[in-house]
């Protein structure tokens, strides 16, 4: 029931939003996130509403949404669903669960441009849509990969942070990091290459929350005292920073000597703080910020047939000990 109400909940406030556009006589370009409890994707709203900004005499507005809970893949889906049936004049998905998107959009065959930006789709669905704008997560796995390579030459005990099981984005990442980490590709789990061996129990999956993924530090932490690496694959334990403070309190000793090491995804100000104050060794952010004010422009060309590169890579930034870089002041 709750959950029922939550997809009507945002099927009221989609309405409202398309409703609004409509009575403007604007046509919508829809950006559609995995869930709008997760800060990262705040970011790509206010890239949207800086797009808004700039582009007030334009016929086209800018419309950010997604479901509650990053956890709701059904009404990831059902969101799309609504806006496409209602109507909108492009849109760009970050589809939580590839599969389960990808299909739903193969039924409906929209007959209005689709992109996916941060997330795509598996690569043997990506006829579906005319572009991908956002990360190269593969190589952000690499560049991962190479972070904790300097800080541990001779590899060891390793446990991989991940999002949700379906997610591409997130598989590409800690597919970059194996392969770069074994020396070799295709690698599915890491069992000594290059020293490195992933640990029992991992990788551990936490559906894009929060609470979940400090629970699983703190678990893994106890459970596992000679661990070498820990790698958040996505930000998730950093975006609760009372909480992520807490559990590496736990480790802070292991933290300074680098016994054990942290590598973590994304830049968003609770992150870097985290690396300057030595709870992290190194951080590997994307830019979502630019995906969110780009994705607009984009589907404008789309629509106006336009040819557009495939994919859209937003870049990279890294901080790390030796070069704070990004981190420094942000």
């Amino acid at each position: 029931m709750r959950r029922n109400l939550l997809l009507l909940g945002a099927a009221a406030v989609l309405a409202i939003s398309v409703g609004s556009s409509l009575a403007q006589d604007k046509k919508t370009l829809a950006i559609v996130v995995k869930g709008l409890d997760n800060p990262f994707f705040e970011q790509i709203n206010l890239g949207c509403q800086k797009w808004m900004s700039e582009n007030a005499d334009s016929e086209y507005e800018c419309l950010y949404t997604g479901p509650a809970s990053s956890a709701d893949e059904a009404g990831e889906v059902q969101i799309v669903d609504d806006l496409l049936t209602r109507g909108v004049a492009a849109i760009a998905i970050s589809p939580s669960n590839a599969p389960a998107m990808a299909n739903r959009i193969r039924q409906i065959a929209p007959s209005v441009p689709v992109m996916t930006i941060d997330a795509d789709f598996l690569a043997d669905d990506r006829d579906l849509r005319k572009t991908y704008l956002g990360t190269d997560n593969y190589l952000m796995g690499v560049k991962m990969a190479e972070e904790a390579a300097k800080l541990k030459a001779d590899g060891g005990t390793v446990c991989l942070q991940l999002g949700n099981v379906a997610a591409d984005n997130i598989n590409a990442r800690a597919q970059g990091f194996r392969d770069t980490a074994a020396g070799e590709k295709g690698v599915d789990r890491l069992t000594g290459q290059n020293g490195w061996t992933e640990i029992d129990g991992c990788p551990v999956f936490t559906n894009d929350q929060a609470d979940l993924a400090n629970q699983q530090m703190a678990d893994t932490f106890i459970a596992n005292p000679d661990l070498d690496a820990f790698i958040l694959i996505g930000g998730w334990a950093q975006f609760a920073p009372q909480a992520y403070t807490q559990v590496t309190d736990q480790v802070m000793d292991k933290l300074k000597s680098k016994d054990l090491i942290i590598i973590a995804g994304d830049t968003l100000p609770p992150q870097t703080k985290a690396f300057r104050d030595g709870r992290s060794h190194a951080q590997v952010g994307q830019r979502p910020f630019e995906m969110g004010y780009r994705a607009p422009d984009v589907m404008m060309q789309l629509i106006n047939g336009d040819s557009v590169d495939d994919p859209l890579f937003t870049g990279l930034d890294i901080c790390n000990q030796e070069d704070p870089g990004f981190c420094a002041d942000n």
